[in-house]
């Protein structure tokens, strides 16, 4: 079965965006640079899944454009999935084909593959399958 694996959130500033979420209680759980993505990652554990804050580590990254255009906030939801092979497949079935590379290496050692928002009406999706 699936189940939200995290929930992203561009910020400009990983460390100037923790205060917000300790207010509510949520702590920093995990931090980690994904070079293939020019992004830093920042995991804050919640009860059932994550919220995953995304800071840009290049001006040419996907994050970065995305908060030229949009400014912070919601980025895309992740999706976590037994046999990412198979989701993969069943897509392409339909014609839903994943952005780029997929699967390839994400975050936390998982495998993932992401989906762009005008072929899932309107949300950058991210399937992602735990190797470990």
């Amino acid at each position: 079965m699936a189940k939200i694996r995290h929930v992203a959130v561009a910020v400009d500033s990983i460390e100037a965006s923790l205060p917000i979420w300790k207010v509510f209680g949520i702590d920093l759980a995990h931090e980690e640079d994904v070079e293939s993505e020019k992004v830093r990652t920042a995991h804050l554990k919640l009860e059932g899944g994550n919220i995953e804050l995304l800071e840009p580590l290049e001006n040419d990254s996907l994050v970065s454009n995305f908060l030229e255009r949009r400014g912070g906030g919601l980025h895309h939801i992740a999706i976590e999935v037994e046999d990412i092979d198979e989701i993969i497949e069943k897509g392409l079935k339909i014609g839903l084909k994943p952005i780029g590379e997929a699967p390839r290496a994400g975050a936390e050692n998982c495998l993932v593959a992401f989906y762009h928002p005008k072929d899932t009406g309107g949300v950058l999706i991210e399937i992602v399958q735990p190797t470990t």
